[in-house]
């Protein structure tokens, strides 16, 4: 049986403890110490999402303990890659520290000439063309909020979505009239594609925008 100090506070360094305990392949926990990256992936992007819950509620005791699990999941990875001999939570701190005065020279550096954020960040990246910069957009986000992204960073490079109710109609008109399953798909998705890029012209989040309407509709029939 494991014993763990109580203490008044516990920290980060108690954090990274107790994962390690957990994780120990003979008297660790059961379920924690067999967990991979691919296991819990989908525990990490759930957790992110009840925090993000939590902000739309305003409900700062929610929140804290919200943010409590994210941070116990990336603890979690890094401790799994401790064991793999790859890194350690102190890397991952480190990294993040230095990434943050690296591009924040206007606070860090004295140099008030930076105006232009993407494009340092695109520098430290190495990304040179727009091909660098989409493949750059998470994959994993929600699709909406991924055509949304693209849709921005391809207009950097003067690649701009065509945004208006034209485009929509006839991507709605294409999804009713289609013949079979494949295309009905590609017209729903360009559909989608088409009210993002309408959405960023109105100067609107799309995701964000949804999940308005979202609630709307779940409070509309909360009764029924």
């Amino acid at each position: 049986m494991n014993a763990y100090p109580e203490k008044e506070h516990y920290t980060a360094d108690d954090l990274a403890a107790i994962i390690a305990i957990l994780r120990d392949p003979e008297n660790g926990c059961p379920w924690d110490k067999v967990q991979t990256h691919t296991s819990i992936r989908m525990n990490f992007l759930e957790e992110a999402y009840e925090a993000v819950d939590a902000i739309d509620l305003d409900d700062p005791e929610l929140l804290c303990e919200e943010l409590g699990d994210v941070m116990m999941q990336v603890v979690f990875h890094a401790q799994i890659e401790r064991e793999a001999g790859h890194f350690t939570f102190d890397e991952v701190c480190d990294g993040v520290c230095r990434k943050l005065i690296d591009r924040h020279p206007h606070i860090f550096g004295g140099d008030e000439s930076i105006k232009d954020w993407d494009s340092l960040k695109n520098k430290e990246k190495g990304r040179v063309t727009m091909a660098d910069d989409l493949e750059s957009v998470p994959k994993a986000l929600p699709a909406l909020m991924r055509a949304a992204k693209l849709q921005k960073r391809a207009a950097r490079y003067g690649a701009e979505t065509p945004a208006d109710a034209a485009a929509v109609a006839k991507a709605a008109a294409d999804a009713e009239a289609a013949q079979d399953k494949a295309q009905a798909e590609q017209a729903v998705g360009e559909l989608l594609f088409a009210a993002a890029a309408l959405a960023r012209k109105a100067g609107v989040d799309p995701e964000q925008a949804l999940q308005k309407c979202n609630a709307a509709f779940t409070a509309q029939h909360k009764e029924s």
